[in-house]
């Protein structure tokens, strides 16, 4: 760390960053409301699930209703948002989106890194708000699985989000201490790999933010296609990691691309890794109903 770096202390956390998890929240009331979540983990947005329950319906019963069930199989394939594909790449092309046009040339080994003007301290991406956002999303996402607990669908999806922030952070450190590059306030390029102590690539903290937001984008994108716009979160955090100078655009992008694969990872898990790891009293929750 050099002293241009260490001589700016963040000030105390900024609204936005309430802002942005007050977003979230949003985004997920209706989501706990739904009775539909009640039963086993997941099992709400199961296929599998819907199936059986439609198979066990009597006979008169289906012949009333074949032809709306008809129907809705008929538009699940338009339904654009349940492509796995579109998790990576809506991300994707919403971050490129977001970022305005850079200053000078590219360089690096990926040919896209660049350093951005450094942000006005008491800005809307001051890294006051970086950190409030940081503290704000462990706070939010530890209080969801202990509140829950695993046994519903919402409190199982927050164990899930537990599981990916988790072991993405470990992941991300070990890649920082691996490749050990040069942040951009540094001054030394992007091509600056394997120099002393320094950890830009990739970024943690964007890690954080994908690895929290994709399982329940994951989960509840069949039903709920507004809980996308929780992407703006790590797309706030990426943006902002590049205008304080503390990290390059492939930094960023790899952290997004961390946080989301183990976010992935983690949602195909019936049982969440932290629910074995972990005493077991800890997953109960310390409500039954939310």
């Amino acid at each position: 760390m050099t002293s241009r770096f260490t001589s700016a202390r963040p000030g105390p956390p900024r609204p936005l960053a309430t802002v942005l998890l007050a977003l979230f929240v949003v985004l997920l009331a209706p989501i706990a409301r739904a009775r539909a979540d009640d039963g086993s983990p997941g099992a709400a947005s199961s296929p599998a699930s819907r199936s059986s329950t439609e198979s066990s319906a009597s006979p008169r019963q289906t012949g009333a209703s074949s032809q709306p069930k008809a129907h809705k199989f008929r538009l699940k394939p338009r339904a654009w948002w349940r492509r796995p594909w579109v998790l990576p790449t809506a991300g994707l092309v919403a971050f490129l989106t977001a970022m305005r046009i850079h200053e000078g040339t590219s360089h690096g080994p990926f040919g896209i890194d660049y350093r951005l003007t450094r942000q006005d301290k008491n800005g809307i991406l001051s890294r006051s708000n970086q950190l409030g956002l940081e503290y704000g999303t462990v706070a939010f996402e530890a209080a969801g699985a202990l509140v829950l607990g695993n046994h519903k669908g919402l409190g199982h999806v927050f164990w899930q989000a537990a599981d990916s922030s988790v072991f993405a952070g470990f992941a991300a450190d070990a890649l920082k201490y691996a490749f050990r590059r040069a942040r951009p306030f540094q001054g030394k390029g992007p091509n600056a790999f394997f120099d002393g102590m320094s950890q830009s690539f990739p970024s943690g903290e964007v890690t954080l933010q994908a690895s929290f937001v994709t399982p329940f984008i994951l989960h509840y994108r069949h039903r709920y296609p507004w809980i996308w716009a929780a992407e703006l979160l790590p797309i706030y955090d990426a943006y902002g990691r590049m205008r304080s100078q503390g990290h390059w655009q492939s930094d960023v992008l790899a952290g997004w691309i961390l946080g989301s694969a183990f976010g992935y990872w983690a949602s195909q898990r019936k049982i969440p890794l932290l629910v074995e790891i972990l005493p077991r009293g800890v997953s109960v929750g310390f409500v039954k109903d939310f």
